[in-house]
């Protein structure tokens, strides 16, 4: 079976708890009203009340009530809904006055007329032959020559019946209509509250590899969603960034090696045109030698590029002394140094934690490419330097300096500010780039400051292993 949608599901909740709202407050409103219709019968019989014992205690003898009863009379009359009776309290079945039907007295009235006492009203209900029910107040109240009788005042309930009756009637009349209307307004509210999930849905049926372009719009959001969009923006940033960056690689990829294996594939077929002397042959392996060893370095970088840029990389670091490892590789370049008469100095100290082979590796590329530019005759200094909670390795050479418009691509893949001499020289385009992702895995920072003239800076800075 197919679940229901969160629409309906929230309708449905909606509906139930409004509905069930509505029935609560329906029979909340009903015992109200009974309550205050009872307030105001009994409110009325209790004035009553004491206006028939004021007019009593006037009067001489309970025989005088039946002679003179004009005062009592004047109490109930004009009055159609009260009933008024006095009865003797030594024999109660005889009443002494009646004003209005008589009203049958059931036995539970009589034990209340019994335990009848003046300093409190009694109530109890009864019902007359054509079935209309009465509140009854009943009082024992005294005479002016003593003597006592039992006053038992009704009040016909009818009218409220009445009320309670129709508004009973309208309210099973509204309460369809009401729960029909909380439906529709649930379902109305819940469509409104899901639209940003349809805007949601529709993104993501739009966005693919091929196009990564579309966001979702934060305005007019509520503000979970609005947080979740802008976190669902950011990643389809991401997510676009990787794939451009991937594609242009992959690009720059197809055209490093299509030159190699283009010259490859050129020289075999102009050397096998037609019959050559073997020293030829020679010279033509020679120079393919040398095409597949710079497309093995390109396959070895990118493999380790590979390494370095994927979560697995995750190596344990330990404390690596900085000055160490400078004189590690500056003694494996000194041969490289002295064929251009190029002096290394090493300088400084400090500590970082780290892996040693990488830090080795990302501190040979930028010696290596130092000594590539740094004129004959001239200096390379290697500088360690700690400040605060981080610690540098700085490579300086006298070369020509690199232009600005270059130097936030200088650590970018194949990236080169003067191809044809890189080429000559046998770069591959990913040296820098592996400086970078070696930095990058221990959560440090590559820099280059240079202008045309002046000395070239890298630097390498992690953070301070001295406490490692």
């Amino acid at each position: 079976m197919k679940p229901a949608s969160l629409s309906m599901r929230l309708g449905l909740t909606v509906s139930v708890l409004g509905a069930l709202l509505v029935v609560v407050l329906a029979i909340l409103a009903f015992l109200a009203l009974t309550h205050e219709l009872d307030a105001l019968a009994k409110g009325g019989l209790e004035r009553k009340m004491q206006q028939i014992r004021h007019s009593l205690a006037l009067e001489q003898r309970a025989s005088d009530l039946s002679l003179k009863p004009h005062s009592l009379l004047d109490q109930v009359m004009g009055h159609d809904n009260l009933n008024l009776t006095i009865l003797d309290q030594g024999d109660p079945t005889a009443p002494l006055l009646s004003v209005g039907s008589p009203l049958p007295l059931p036995a539970q009235a009589r034990r209340e007329v019994a335990a009848a006492s003046q300093g409190k009203v009694s109530y109890f209900s009864r019902s007359d032959d054509q079935g209309r029910h009465f509140l009854t107040a009943t009082q024992l109240m005294p005479l002016n020559d003593g003597q006592s009788v039992v006053v038992l005042l009704s009040i016909d309930r009818s009218n409220d019946e009445a009320l309670l009756s129709a508004y009973l009637s309208s309210t099973l009349i509204a309460l369809p209509l009401l729960l029909i209307l909380i439906g529709l307004s649930a379902w109305a509210v819940v469509q409104r509250g899901l639209a940003p999930l349809r805007e949601f849905r529709k993104v993501a049926a739009m966005v693919s590899a091929q196009d990564l372009n579309h966001r979702l719009s934060e305005a007019n959001m509520p503000q979970e969603l609005s947080e979740l969009a802008h976190g669902i923006n950011f990643m389809l940033h991401r997510l676009d960034n990787g794939v451009q960056q991937l594609s242009q690689f992959s690009d720059d990829l197809a055209h490093e090696l299509r030159s190699p294996i283009s010259n490859l594939m050129g020289k075999a077929q102009v050397t096998l045109s037609r019959e050559r002397p073997t020293e030829e042959y020679k010279a033509v392996l020679v120079s393919c030698t040398e095409e597949l060893a710079r497309v093995t370095r390109i396959v070895s970088d990118m493999l380790f590029l590979a390494q370095v840029s994927h979560p697995a990389a995750l190596v344990p670091f330990e404390v690596i002394c900085l000055e160490d490892e400078a004189l590690r590789v500056a003694d494996l370049f000194s041969l490289a140094a002295q064929e251009k008469h190029i002096t290394l100095q090493v300088s400084g100290s400090g500590r970082a934690l780290g892996d040693r082979l990488m830090i080795q590796r990302a501190m040979s590329n930028l010696l290596s490419n130092a000594i590539r530019h740094c004129p004959d005759g001239q200096a390379i200094s290697l500088v360690i330097d700690s400040h605060g909670e981080h610690v540098s390795v700085q490579v300086s050479n006298p070369g020509a300096g690199i232009e600005s418009q270059h130097l936030p691509h200088l650590f970018d893949r194949f990236y080169r500010v003067d191809n044809s001499r890189s080429r000559a020289q046998g770069g591959t385009g990913l040296g820098l780039a592996i400086v970078r992702s070696i930095m990058s895995l221990h959560q440090g920072l590559a820099q280059v400051e240079s202008s045309p003239g002046r000395v070239t800076v890298f630097r390498l800075v992690f953070p301070n292993g001295r406490n490692g």
